[in-house]
């Protein structure tokens, strides 16, 4: 049989074939519901960076600067240099040679009242300061210098031992006496410290930083202090600016003032030490 071609004499051109297409379903449709979800991207693996050395070290010395007993330790250095500085500076010579002359009014009592709290923080005996304000200052400013200036360091000496010392120290209360103590002033702190700044026979720093270990908070402490300070002041800043004349009775009543409840205090510790001794 003769093609198309032949037939008609001429070329034919032949139709074309059916083109097979493919059929690419993507992997999005899902055969059986229809619904199209969105693609799920490759998943890269990201390499984490190496944490570098020097930031765990760095870390570890900032835990071991940072802890109890460092803090401690901080603090009895920071003591231990105010304590040197005061021996160098000789505060005493504040009764013989007096106040420096630039300094005269209420600014200078200002000065005194931060030489004051600076030097209580460095463990100077206040009694010595209190007569060198009213030598200096006569009784009413020589009152303000100096309570300005208890309330001043004992607050100074209360927030380094809480800051630098509670820590370290409270899991050494262990004793009897320690523990009741620590109790009285945790659970009573405005009473009891009001009580230890009234009785002169109470140490002013080691009540600041006995108090400072325990759990007695800011405002008892502090106004304990402000309060309970006031009767011991005032007797030994009126007899350092009475001192020149003491026989007079401004005097002697400021000696009995600082004496009375010298005794007082002593008479009631005394009564007590068998209650403290069983709390």
């Amino acid at each position: 049989m003769l093609d198309a071609t032949t037939r008609s004499g001429g070329t034919a051109t032949a139709p074309p074939r059916a083109i097979a297409t493919e059929l690419v379903v993507p992997a999005v449709l899902p055969l059986v519901t229809g619904v199209v979800t969105p693609a799920v991207p490759p998943v890269v693996a990201r390499a984490t960076a190496p944490v570098p050395a020097s930031s765990g070290l760095a870390a570890r010395c900032t835990a071991v600067l940072l802890s109890p007993w460092s803090r401690l330790a901080l603090l009895v250095a920071l003591l231990v240099a105010a304590a040197t500085s005061v021996l160098l500076f000789e505060p005493q010579k504040l009764l013989a040679d007096g106040w420096p002359p630039q300094l005269g009014g209420p600014s200078a009592a200002v000065v005194f009242a931060l030489a004051y709290g600076l030097c209580t923080v460095a463990f100077v005996p206040r009694p010595l300061l209190n007569l060198a304000a009213g030598a200096l200052f006569g009784s009413q400013w020589g009152i303000a210098a100096a309570l300005a200036g208890t309330v001043l360091g004992a607050g100074t000496a209360f927030g380094l031992g809480r800051l630098l010392g509670q820590e370290a120290l409270r899991p050494l209360l262990r004793g009897r006496l320690l523990t009741a103590a620590d109790g009285q002033l945790s659970r009573h702190g405005l009473r009891s410290m009001l009580a230890a700044r009234l009785f002169p026979g109470v140490p002013f720093a080691a009540a600041n930083y006995c108090a400072a270990v325990s759990r007695m908070s800011w405002p008892s402490f502090l106004i304990a202090t402000a309060l309970g300070s006031v009767p011991n002041t005032a007797a030994y800043v009126v007899a350092g600016a009475r001192a020149s004349s003491p026989t007079s009775p401004a005097f002697l009543i400021a000696l009995g003032c600082i004496a009375l409840p010298a005794l007082g205090g002593a008479a009631v510790a005394w009564r007590k030490r068998h209650h403290l001794r069983r709390a």
